[in-house]
């Protein structure tokens, strides 16, 4: 029988959390319950106390009552110790948590604190916003709580009854099995996917399994995270968009350590600057003043890009180059010289060569001679640019046609 870490404020929110904690063992998994609760007494006595919480943090729950800032980021770092510990005790398997802003960011930091592949459900009030800071790049399930969590009502009831259900269920299900086939990861966005896509097909033939991650901000960092877990065998990151986002503000950024874990780590790579010719906002009205005049393509009603510029390609080149140029192992880069997108070939909308010549000359002008450039005089999605970086990855891995030997 599995059991499942509840986790809540057992004061402000302990009708809640023991209704929460009393579904789950309805579906047949034990429960250990936290209280992360700081002002008023618990609803119910939990298994692990506030106390022993805040004792985890090196505090004690009494010096911090006034002040509500100090008290949530003390709490949270004393819930990231207890649940991690418990978890590499054998003692929980699964975590679940309900509440507002202070408990989503106290019980989530717990659940990024375990590996992924561990059940993590949070019912929280802030769900159906942007989450990207509580979920970060670990497998978080948020469930919105549609009405506040204050009370049990018909909505509530139902909401939480679901979520332990669901927890419960992720708790027991049974995962097949793939083999111990060595990863590949591969970022992608829309404007590549032809190239990852045949590429991937290669590698499979090859004896590989390949994640593809979608490089919107929170993909790229769940990649650069399994790559410095050491988890990857190897990286095909076509797709680095993310740096353009990162460089002019745009929505889809994966934040400073982008393109550096498999340099770090001496992950094997072989890289292109796919898709460095967008910038991505939202709906136009998202548009920052400042870019209005420039040139822009409606990928969808929800999503614009904002072409690069030959002065930010230029910069652009710089970053990717110095990462690169960090690497521990072995690595290439390649060029598609018609084109880093689908709309960037010749008689597309981003058709740009000086942006893209831009681009390449400081790619190469930065990078260290060790480190081999190939440039194709074809576009990102043409079948032999996908040919040779995939047969480039399996040169790099020593394991041509055979993935034993990775």
């Amino acid at each position: 029988m599995p059991t499942i870490l509840v986790m809540g404020t057992l004061d402000t929110k302990g009708v809640e959390s023991g209704f929460l904690a009393e579904q789950v063992r309805a579906n047949g998994s034990d429960t250990l319950v936290v209280d992360l609760g700081i002002l008023g007494p618990p609803a119910f006595d939990p298994d692990v106390t506030r106390d022993e919480v805040a004792d985890a943090a090196g505090e004690r729950i009494e010096a911090l009552a006034g002040d509500r800032g100090r008290a949530v980021a003390a709490m949270t770092r004393g819930i990231e110790k207890i649940v991690t510990d418990l978890y590499a005790n054998g003692r929980i398997d699964a975590v679940v948590g309900l509440g507002g802003s202070a408990g989503t960011t106290m019980a989530t930091a717990a659940m990024r604190a375990l590996p992924m592949g561990v059940p993590k459900v949070m019912v929280s009030t802030i769900a159906g916003g942007d989450v990207t800071a509580f979920v970060g790049p670990k497998d978080i399930t948020m469930i919105p709580s549609i009405v506040d969590i204050s009370g049990l009502n018909r909505i509530s009831r139902q909401v939480i009854a679901q979520a332990a259900a669901a927890v419960s269920a992720m708790a027991r299900a049974e995962v097949p099995e793939t083999g111990d086939k060595p990863l590949i990861a591969a970022s992608m966005f829309g404007n590549t996917t032809q190239c990852v896509e045949a590429a991937r097909s290669r590698f499979e033939a090859s004896g590989f399994e390949v994640l593809v991650f979608h490089a919107t901000g929170v993909g790229g960092r769940t990649m650069e995270s399994l790559v410095s877990g050491g988890f990857i065998a190897a990286i095909l990151d076509v797709t680095t968009t993310e740096l353009a986002d990162e460089l002019a503000g745009g929505v889809l950024s994966a934040g400073p350590t982008r393109l550096t874990a498999a340099a770090r780590t001496g992950t094997p790579a072989v890289v292109a600057p796919g898709c460095l010719d967008m910038v991505n906002f939202w709906a136009p009205e998202s548009i920052p003043e400042k870019y209005r005049e420039r040139r822009f393509y409606r990928h969808n009603p929800n999503v614009t890009l904002m072409r690069t510029t030959p002065k930010e390609n230029r910069e652009l080149g710089r970053r990717l180059g110095e990462r690169l140029n960090a690497s521990q192992g072995p690595a290439a880069i390649y060029l598609p010289l018609k084109g880093v997108s689908v709309i960037s070939a010749p008689d597309q909308p981003f058709h740009w060569p000086e942006a893209d010549e831009a681009l390449f000359r400081s790619i190469k002008e930065v990078l260290r001679p060790e480190i081999p450039v190939f440039e194709l005089d074809v576009n990102i999605n043409d079948p032999a640019f996908a040919e040779a970086v995939a047969d480039g990855l399996l040169q790099l891995l020593g394991s041509r046609g055979n993935a034993g030997e990775a």
